[in-house]
């Protein structure tokens, strides 16, 4: 396979349309009428050029659960979906609490090759709550871990998340939280309001959400720690937020696009594909996490990319498990809720879906700005096609789509990690 692409005519960042020469892996021209020998061409007339994406917040399921999804099918789906990193959290069976775990998930990743495999280390041991786990080791390992989350669970002992905070500064670490108090949702099966009410199911409040973002908030002002804040699902998370970074706290937070898009009334149909943890929020909890990702008191766009196995979605609501697919989907659904109603630019997407999450993630080579020299992972993306989604054509193992038959817009048509294409014309080379 040629090393050496030339990339005609695409629009960088909805700029006006220039060529891009990849060359070992890194951009070495850009400019009109740009010709190497022994390139290979590719016509990008009316595409978008685009750093590749870095998802902070993706399931692979391995080790454990490769009934529902694998590191290579999973990275497929990233790449399908213009990523070209993502985060792969630690709820695996077991779990990714030791050194020996991460690099096993991280080694899986380089060896297939779709996109970088960053693991997410467990906070605590088995995400049981209950005491640390090997942060250091795991910061220190082949994996080179920075982000820690518990996620599915939450760390709701405040003295353990303290001592958590505390910790990864030594190695300028992250703690990602999922801020769910565990006594307030118990049983909890969607969105808590007067619909929950007719519909007899077990209503989640909002402020099950907001206290934990709130104490975790004062925690980490507290030590002088950074905290990252996972899928943001109302209004009040987005004050609570945005206060912080008002005081100059170092918290961040991630919107899915599932929480763009969404909403509870969906919990109407009793399909259960529609569950999901955090729960499908109000229609103006979403207008404002819109507005909040516009403004950027929403700091990135993650997509906890949930896959599960028919029999743990194919069955009545209570029984289901939480969790949607969305990798391949994401970039539609943010053009879909964000570009198109004026919301947010191409630039603005790249900062959302690709530089601001590599910058949390402290990733090096990912990330980067579609500059000569810089790291050749670019997305080129068809923002005028429109298509149906098929679960059945998408590359992950599982097929809980919640955007199954709707029609979305936008289409990657090929993605290159590091100079080599991952995809092309649409599909896995």
């Amino acid at each position: 396979m040629s090393t050496i692409y030339l990339i005609r005519g695409a629009s960088i960042l909805g700029g006006e349309p220039t060529d891009l020469l990849l060359r070992d892996g890194v951009i070495a021209e850009i400019g009109a009428g740009l010709s190497a020998e022994g390139a290979e061409v590719v016509d990008a007339s009316g595409l978008i050029a685009l750093p590749g994406l870095v998802d902070l917040h993706t399931h692979l399921r391995e080790p454990g659960r490769e009934d529902a999804e694998t590191v290579e099918s999973g990275t497929q789906a990233a790449a399908l979906g213009g990523f070209t990193a993502v985060h792969a959290m630690a709820n695996t069976d077991p779990v990714a609490d030791t050194a020996g775990v991460v690099e096993q998930v991280w080694r899986l990743g380089r060896e297939a090759g779709h996109c970088d495999v960053f693991p997410v280390g467990a906070v605590t041991i088995g995400l049981a709550g209950e005491r640390l786990a090997e942060l250091g080791a795991m910061a220190d390992s082949a994996a080179r871990v920075r982000v820690f989350s518990d996620d599915g669970q939450c760390v709701s002992d405040p003295l353990l998340m303290r001592r958590a905070l505390e910790y990864v500064k030594a190695f300028d670490g992250v703690i990602a939280q999922h801020a769910q108090e565990p006594r307030l949702t118990e049983n909890a099966q969607m969105n808590e309001g007067e619909l929950s009410g007719k519909l007899g199911l077990a209503g989640w409040p909002a402020v099950a959400e907001e206290a934990v973002i709130a104490r975790d908030c004062l925690l980490a002002a507290h030590v002088g720690s950074r905290l990252h804040v996972c899928h943001v699902s109302t209004a009040g998370s987005v004050e609570i937020v945005r206060q912080a970074k008002a005081n100059g706290w170092q918290v961040t937070a991630e919107v899915t696009p599932h929480h763009l898009l969404l909403t509870d009334e969906l919990a109407t149909t009793y399909d259960p594909i529609y569950k999901v943890n955090p729960p499908l929020r109000s229609g103006a909890d979403v207008e404002v996490l819109r507005a909040a990702l516009a403004d950027g008191t929403i700091d990135i766009v993650a997509t906890d990319h949930a896959p599960h196995p028919l029999e743990d979605k194919d069955c009545e609501w209570a029984a289901a498990a939480f969790g949607m697919l969305g990798l391949e989907t994401a970039l539609s659904v943010v053009q879909e809720t964000l570009v198109d109603p004026g919301l947010l630019d191409w630039a603005g997407v790249a900062e959302r879906m690709s530089y601001a999450p590599a910058r949390i993630g402290r990733l090096s080579d990912h990330g980067r700005p579609l500059e000569v020299g810089e790291p050749a992972n670019v997305v080129l993306y068809d923002p005028s096609a429109r298509s149906v989604v098929d679960s059945g054509s998408l590359a992950s193992l599982s097929r809980n789509t919640p955007y199954a038959g709707m029609e979305l817009p936008g289409r990657v048509l090929a993605t290159f990690l590091h100079g080599r294409p991952t995809v092309l014309d649409g599909k896995l080379t």
